[in-house]
């Protein structure tokens, strides 16, 4: 059957189109919700430098929202022309200085790691997420996962006390509905600590699912929950 130059421009954008959709579903496969102690990260020889806006509330804090491969890889830094827009979240600074802010230092206002956030990570999510709506989906995440009454509810509390991997990940399980993945620091005695903890997100950024593969934890069977 012989086709037409006009039938050839047809099937060639058909392709074209398609193949777009391809590429723009397979931009990432899930989020990596990520939320740090902040009495671990404190806690090393490194130490750290407390917000320009004070010291953080003794809870869990926004650690990162990143997008992830289920073969363990990981995209970063997809749109160099994307620059932050501070206006873009103009009214979301107030809770992002409660739920996000840096540890690093020197202490600083956050905008200089929350535009980090947003061009490494944030812009490999594009697909699915503009800028105002990535860092709305972690703060939502963060409403969702309340982790330290979730370990409060087991009897798990930051006072310094060792505590049992499996009563933390369990404790969590029961609370968020999905297994998460614990990764741990070590401080300057070599104590191990609960430091991260990692649950994993659909693609839209707005429900948990279970992990379709969980980061190394580097922990032991016993670990450190730290006061702050």
């Amino acid at each position: 059957m012989k086709l037409n130059s006009c039938s050839v421009i047809i099937i060639h954008l058909f392709v074209l189109q398609c193949l777009s959709v391809v590429c723009l579903s397979q931009d990432f496969d899930f989020f990596y919700f990520v939320q740090q102690w902040p009495g671990a990260y404190c806690d090393t020889k490194r130490g750290c430098c407390y917000p320009t806006t004070g010291m953080p509330a003794g809870d869990f804090l926004i650690h990162g929202l990143w997008p992830n491969y289920n073969d363990g890889s990981y995209p970063s830094g997809c749109d160099h022309g994307a620059s932050f827009d501070k206006s873009e979240i103009s009214d979301l600074i107030p809770t992002l200085q409660k739920e996000w802010p840096t540890l690093a230092c020197p202490s600083s206002d956050g905008f200089k790691f929350w535009a980090n956030q947003w061009t490494k990570y944030g812009t490999c999510s594009k697909s699915e997420l503009n800028e105002r709506q990535y860092f709305e989906a972690a703060i939502a995440l963060k409403g969702k996962a309340n982790l330290l009454q979730a370990l409060r509810d087991a009897g798990i509390k930051p006072n310094d006390h060792l505590y049992k991997m499996e009563e933390i990940r369990d404790a969590i399980k029961v609370a968020i509905g999905y297994t998460p993945g614990i990764e741990c620091n070590v401080d300057e005695f070599g104590t191990s600590q609960l430091y991260l903890v990692y649950l994993c997100v659909d693609t839209s950024g707005s429900d948990f699912i279970e992990c379709p593969l969980l980061p190394r934890a580097g922990c032991g069977s016993s670990i450190q929950f730290p006061k702050f």
